[in-house]
């Protein structure tokens, strides 16, 4: 029996050059599909109509409507995104980073990624404190000094409280000094008004603040005039290789050189130059400023010249084109170029003044913290230990704040990639 033929295939029409398009199928033999009505638009291309027949017009001005709002939510979105992290930034530079996460989440953005960020940036060291200070208490009472045992948290708070107390039962007596003086010139002047009065000042001894304020003064006296001379020396190497290498000596020598080295010279030299009874500034003072001044000059002076370096040569070539003057040059170019380089000198330069600042008060006897931590050693009291600690948490602290406040001027003044 012969088999079965088997029904053929429907072959589509072939299509040759010069043939007219098939209305049904393209030129490759596939089957031609209507295309997708479109927004506001019926099958066959016109409006879309109600069940009633009318033209549904409303379809298209609803979906223009909510495309343009959504649009206009995207960028409010945008600028509050922007607006936040401006924001962050400035508060993760005076050490309120923290703030960031907070303020994102009342911003309505993702509070569980939010709360991560929150807790890395806040829980974090609070809990590492915590941590600390509960070690401090119990590892305190079981080291036994000749002064008795270290004192604890407790103790060394108590101890804030009381130089506080102390600070302002000074400030009465000196207002009860100057009121009593006030008093008796005004009497003697009532009696005989050519009668010559006297006003001293008040001799009493200086606070916990007061030294503080004392210690700050000389720190910034003392890193002004190392920056005043650093920076235009920094400048010098930075663009002469000649200067570069007269230098270079020079720094390696003195840089490592401690402060308890140049403080006997510095007092030499500083009391055989001021020999007046009432001197403009205090030889004391001058001693530790000058002091802070030969210490924390060199980060500053190291840094600008390598900022001065890296500056790009088609910068450099751009000033001489236009036959820029030599100041002009370091003024338009050279500094602005060098800024961030010359900043980071200058923190650093700052927190070794300070640091030097208290070995410094200690030898020369100037009012100030170092001063203070020396005397209340040689006081020998019970009380002593937890005032030296509170000397020590302070200098931390005030470190700390000085370091933020000359980041904060450093975003201030320069330009970065991101701002």
């Amino acid at each position: 029996m012969r088999p079965k033929r088997q029904p053929r295939a429907p072959t589509l029409p072939a299509l040759t050059r010069g043939s007219p398009p098939s209305p049904i199928f393209d030129g490759e033999g596939h089957p031609k599909l209507p295309p997708p009505p479109q927004i506001g638009e019926g099958r066959g291309g016109g409006p879309q109509r109600a069940p009633n027949g009318k033209t549904n017009t409303m379809t298209s001005v609803t979906d223009t409507a909510g495309t343009s709002s959504d649009a206009l939510r995207a960028q409010r979105k945008a600028r509050r995104i922007h607006a936040l992290n401006r924001a962050a930034g400035t508060l993760q530079i005076i050490g309120l980073g923290w703030l960031g996460p907070i303020l994102r989440m009342a911003a309505g953005e993702n509070p569980r990624q939010q709360g991560l960020e929150l807790w890395r940036q806040l829980g974090v060291p609070l809990t590492a404190i915590l941590l600390f200070i509960a070690a401090w208490a119990w590892l305190a009472p079981q080291v036994n000094t000749s002064l008795g045992a270290i004192p604890g948290p407790a103790q060394v708070w108590e101890q804030v409280g009381n130089l506080h107390a102390d600070h302002r039962a000074e400030r009465a007596k000196e207002a009860a000094f100057y009121e009593r003086q006030a008093k008796r010139n005004a009497e003697i002047l009532a009696k005989d008004p050519a009668a010559e009065v006297k006003t001293r000042t008040y001799a009493g001894k200086p606070t916990y603040l007061d030294q503080i304020l004392t210690s700050l003064k000389t720190v910034f006296t003392g890193f002004l005039l190392g920056a005043l001379v650093a920076v235009p020396l920094g400048v010098a190497c930075g663009l002469s290789r000649t200067v570069n290498a007269a230098m270079n000596p020079l720094i390696q020598l003195f840089k490592p050189v401690s402060p308890l080295a140049w403080l006997p010279l510095v007092t030499m030299v500083v009391s055989a130059t001021i020999s007046s009874d009432n001197p403009t500034f205090e030889k004391s003072f001058l001693t530790s400023a000058i002091t802070v001044t030969l210490c924390s000059l060199w980060p500053t002076l190291i840094n600008t010249a390598v900022g001065v370096s890296s500056i790009d040569k088609d910068l450099m070539n751009v000033g001489k084109v236009l036959q820029l003057s030599a100041p002009t040059m370091v003024r338009r170019l050279v500094l602005p170029s060098a800024l961030p380089y010359i900043f980071t000198g200058l923190r650093l330069s700052l927190g070794v003044g300070w640091m030097v600042l208290i070995a410094a008060e200690m030898l020369a006897q100037n009012p100030g913290l170092g001063k203070f931590v020396w005397d209340e050693f040689q006081n020998g009291s019970s009380s002593s230990l937890a005032r030296i600690m509170v000397a020590v948490f302070t200098i931390g602290l005030i470190g700390f704040l000085l370091d933020r406040v000359m980041l904060a001027f450093q975003a201030a003044v320069t330009h970065t990639g991101s701002r």
